[in-house]
């Protein structure tokens, strides 16, 4: 059916049925904790013919998807695919695949998806012992010891990037003490993944998830997951079935093998599209350019706010230059300040969760949108935003001090 027939079916049907007009979303400046900006292309592979889940274009397609996430994963792992959900549903794959009832984990909560990712445990079936920082704050290999020497975990769960609060977890040296244990150590890097250093094989991490629609630029609806060679063992010596059908790697493996293909589910074909295309772009620009792009326009974004007097919640060596948590300004409306960016600049930013709502913003720079354009639209806009309210700082400053990090580079 061409535009013009589904115009004049509407009409003629308008009495009869309740139909809406077509859903056109406004133009946004996507500066939250994600979705993030998309490329065009991307957009585009969207509308591509939609071919079967089994036709041999898509599984030709599948297969390059999953060697083009092992690059950017920097990791050999055979069993590395898009799981079809988002970073969410990455986190349940890899908690539910690894965890029998009765098994005993660790999990650092030091932002809402460290509690997201104790209570998925607790929910396989997991005796969780929790260790717990503030907010903002990461923990130490000390820390994390003295929890397995504690609870003698099967399985430790760290966030790599806390999207909650912009906390980069250290990580190098954890697997060590982690498999000294005889443990597994499972990250989330739903944030991080195509915007900064997350080498698994370097770091032995042994399963990891992320989602598609922060670094990666792609819009949400799927979620990159890859399981090394101590998880798999864990995966097939399993004596009882894995909680979810649907996210069983056992089973959804097969339909992802390259050499075999077995029917699990009808994947999302055009999201797929979508992936293919957001990795064919990490790649040609190369992952050590892009965290070096990314990690440029924070230090610009961060230049720019503190020259008004906005401070950053995280300590300056455990921030992530994509997602930037700051405090909100004494006498600042947050829920005012956020309104007018959107609503008259077309910016969305993020709100704080649980201690932090209403007392940080939330700021992403990740994939497409970490453009020193947006950094310096966001900024100028800020500026507008908080002289309206009577915040005090002479004008132009935030802007003068970002444009003299691009102009250092």
């Amino acid at each position: 059916m061409s535009p013009q027939d589904l115009v004049a079916a509407q009409r003629q049907h308008s009495s009869e049925y309740l139909i809406p007009e077509t859903a056109v979303p406004p133009a946004r400046l996507l500066m939250g904790p994600g979705p993030s900006e998309t490329h065009s292309s991307v957009l585009a592979a969207l509308a591509r013919p939609t071919v079967g889940h089994l036709d041999p274009f898509f599984l030709q397609l599948m297969n390059e998807v999953q060697q083009m996430l092992r690059q950017v994963f920097q990791t050999a792992n055979r069993l590395t695919l898009a799981v079809s959900g988002t970073g969410s549903a990455g986190m349940e794959t890899c908690l539910v695949n690894l965890i029998s009832p009765g098994d005993r984990v660790v999990v650092g909560v030091n932002g809402v998806f460290g509690g997201r990712m104790k209570e998925v445990a607790r929910r396989a079936g997991a005796d969780v012992l929790a260790i717990e920082r503030p907010f903002g704050e990461v923990f130490t290999l000390e820390e994390v010891e003295q929890a397995i020497k504690q609870h003698a975990p099967k399985l430790v769960g760290l966030v790599h990037a806390e999207t909650s609060t912009g906390a980069r977890q250290p990580l190098d040296g954890f697997s060590q003490m982690v498999h000294d244990a005889g443990a597994l150590l499972v990250v989330d890097c739903v944030t991080s993944l195509g915007g900064c250093e997350i080498p698994i094989d370097a770091w032995g991490i042994d399963a990891a998830y992320s989602g598609t629609q922060k670094c990666l630029s792609c819009p949400p609806g799927l979620a990159p997951v890859t399981f090394g060679a101590r998880a798999m063992e864990v995966l097939q010596s399993r004596r009882s079935s894995v909680q979810s059908w649907y996210l069983d790697m056992g089973l959804v493996s097969n339909y992802w093998a390259e050499s075999s293909r077995a029917y699990h589910h009808t994947a999302p074909i055009n999201m797929n599209y979508a992936l293919h295309e957001a990795l064919r772009i990490v790649l040609l620009e190369g992952l050590e350019r892009r965290f070096e792009r990314h990690d440029l326009n924070h230090r610009a974004l961060r230049s720019g706010l503190e020259a008004i007097g906005i401070e950053f919640v995280v300590q300056a060596e455990h921030r992530l230059p994509m997602l930037n948590a700051v405090k909100i300004p004494a006498g600042v409306d947050d829920g005012a300040f956020r309104s007018r960016l959107l609503r008259e600049f077309g910016i969305e930013i993020g709100a704080g969760l649980g201690p932090m709502k209403g007392v940080t913003w939330r700021i992403g720079l990740m994939g497409e949108t970490a453009r020193p354009k947006n950094v310096l639209l966001f900024l100028a806009a800020a500026e507008q935003a908080l002289a309206g309210q009577g915040y005090r700082f002479r004008p132009g400053t935030a802007v003068a001090a970002a444009n003299e990090v691009y102009l250092k580079s």
